[in-house]
């Protein structure tokens, strides 16, 4: 096992104990695995809301069972408040600030000496107004702390077989707003559907950006050509109207992470 994994190890049983925000990503759950190995007491915390798709929050359910933890599903709300709903640029706070406030609740109320999160070194270079949250609850970020890149954690699960080793980045789907257009449930439903409609048509990483009533889908440019398939496209088109669409257009530039922080 590498260096950079017995010192993550020696920084969790440093700690003694900790609760973990767990989302079933690439990183949290690479860390949720280095807790457990680590033997500290440890619990898991899922934080489920309309902006989480509905398949991640049971392949998190599903790797918290893979890797056979305490693990606890709590329900956070950041709909209500109108900060986060009027989508600014730090939107991520908000949602962060809400969640580690109630993980520091369960940490001082069950005795556990942490809350950590996924965050990994990467993230320091990157538009994370999440990590402010993470600062001002005073939340540690192991995989930080260790050094460990995406790219080191995605090689040491695949070597740990860890599932998630290829799983692709899935931010939450409030993501697909452009900043300063206002998330409503119902958009939010309707960009889920859609994401699952194309992944179900066999389509790999993609976005549907919610542009008011526009859907701009985002694939990556090798399956671009896929929609020269009238029958394909056409079916596309009808199923994303259906869903609630006015308008359903194409990013021929293909899909990028991030890319509305553009």
């Amino acid at each position: 096992m590498s260096e950079k994994f017995e010192r993550l190890l020696s920084i969790l049983k440093g700690m003694q104990s900790a609760v973990l925000a767990f989302s079933g990503g690439v990183d949290s759950t690479f860390i949720l695995k280095a807790v457990k190995e680590s033997g500290i007491q440890s619990l898991a915390v899922t934080a489920y809301s309309e902006t989480m798709p509905e398949s991640e929050f049971r392949f998190a359910e599903d790797m918290a069972k893979f890797i056979g933890v305490n693990h606890r599903v709590i329900k956070t709300d950041e709909m209500s408040n109108p900060d986060f709903v009027r989508n600014p640029k730090d939107r991520c706070f908000y949602c962060k600030d809400e969640l580690f406030s109630k993980l520091l609740n369960i940490a001082k109320a069950e005795g556990y000496k942490y809350v950590i999160d996924g965050s990994n070194s990467d993230d320091l270079s990157d538009w994370r107004p999440g990590r402010q949250a993470a600062l001002k609850h005073s939340v540690r970020s192991p995989l930080v702390e260790a050094g460990l890149s995406k790219d080191e954690i995605r090689k040491l699960s695949k070597a740990m077989g860890l599932p998630t080793w290829s799983k692709p980045a899935s931010p939450c789907l409030s993501s697909r707003f452009p900043y300063g257009e206002a998330i409503t449930r119902d958009a939010l439903k309707r960009v889920e559907m859609s994401e699952e409609f194309l992944k179900g048509l066999g389509f790999g990483e993609l976005r549907v950006r919610n542009h008011n009533d526009t859907a701009r889908i985002e694939l990556k440019a090798e399956e671009i050509d896929r929609l020269f398939n009238k029958e394909l496209r056409e079916s596309i088109t009808n199923e994303l109207k259906k869903i609630g669409f006015k308008y359903v257009t194409i990013d021929l530039e293909g899909f990028r992470s991030g890319k509305l922080n553009s």
